[in-house]
């Protein structure tokens, strides 16, 4: 009991941010750990496409694989043969670039589910 009169009031504790605000408080940026569902867990490392066949697990039929490649005309191949012809070489030397390794592109597939896997640029 208090000597110097009645008791003090309840109080009352600090309102809340969606009180305050008149809305929903803000998301966390990250998903507890509770909302995952449980199961294996698979972890992928991205492995650099190179020039030449590369040895890498496949992200579609999950297979050890040496990609095959296939080679095509890149940008650079293109840009070089469009300067040959501006330079006065047009009858045929402009075409020299795409037959050149270096100028091109190289395209690599699954030889097992021939899914595509990506392109090593020069």
């Amino acid at each position: 009991m208090n000597k110097n009169g009645p008791p003090p009031p309840y109080e009352m504790p600090p309102p809340s941010y969606a009180q305050c605000v008149g809305g929903v408080a803000p998301a966390s940026p990250f998903t507890p750990a509770e909302t995952y569902a449980p199961g294996p867990t698979i972890v992928t490392t991205i492995v650099p496409l190179g020039s030449g066949s590369t040895h890498t697990i496949c992200p579609h039929c999950y297979t050890e694989i040496d990609t095959q490649t296939k080679t095509e005309p890149g940008m650079i191949a293109y840009v070089t043969g469009f300067l040959i012809a501006i330079l006065g070489c047009w009858a045929g030397c402009c075409l020299i670039p795409c037959c050149i390794d270096e100028c091109m592109d190289i395209h690599h597939t699954c030889p097992n589910c021939k899914a595509y896997l990506g392109r090593h640029r020069r």
